[in-house]
């Protein structure tokens, strides 16, 4: 199992394990509302941005995966956050053992394919070491996102409820384990 998170590169960006130093940045997109918009719709407050890093640093070992941060290759820019978690929702349908992928970007590098790219590169990534589906759940008007998706290989699966809020759940068969 893989226990630490994996540098990727592409052509622009570096994926790479989080770290104490990227706080401020984590807390800086997590409280932009427009950010959030689509992610719950609220901000948080920096002691829940900590738990959520440290929380996706700490699903590696558990899971042999977990999220990455999204850096600018050329500048070593923070951009975002794009992984795989098992959230443990408990929602219907149940997403749990399957890995089910996040991502949210800073407000500055929204309409540059960054997105796009990280999404597609962690997929590359899940496709080699953790054959088989994947889910990840989009709030209706993330039109954004859905395309992200869309890109990847997801497809509308169905609609769920969600700490009593409906949201969209997209499926990616991926290839067979």
């Amino acid at each position: 199992m893989i226990t630490e998170p994996p540098t990727l590169i592409t052509e622009r960006l570096v994926l790479r394990a989080q770290q104490a130093s990227d706080f401020d940045e984590c807390v800086a997109m997590w409280n932009d509302a427009e950010v959030v918009r689509h992610i719950g719709g609220v901000t948080r407050p920096a002691q829940d941005v900590w738990f959520t890093l440290a929380r996706a640093r700490g699903m590696w070992p558990l899971l042999g995966y977990g999220f990455w941060i999204v850096e600018e290759r050329a500048t070593g820019t923070f951009l975002g956050e794009a992984g795989f978690a098992d959230f443990k929702r408990g929602m219907t349908p149940d997403m749990s053992a399957t890995p089910e992928a996040g991502w949210a970007f800073n407000r500055a590098s929204w309409g540059m394919g960054y997105g796009s790219e990280a999404v597609g590169a962690i997929h590359d990534w899940l496709d080699e070491f953790r054959p088989g589906p994947s889910c990840c759940i989009i709030d209706g008007g993330n039109l954004a996102s859905r395309r992200v998706a869309e890109k990847c290989g997801y497809t509308f699966w169905c609609e769920a409820l969600y700490r009593d809020h409906p949201i969209n759940v997209f499926r990616r068969e991926g290839p067979a384990a």
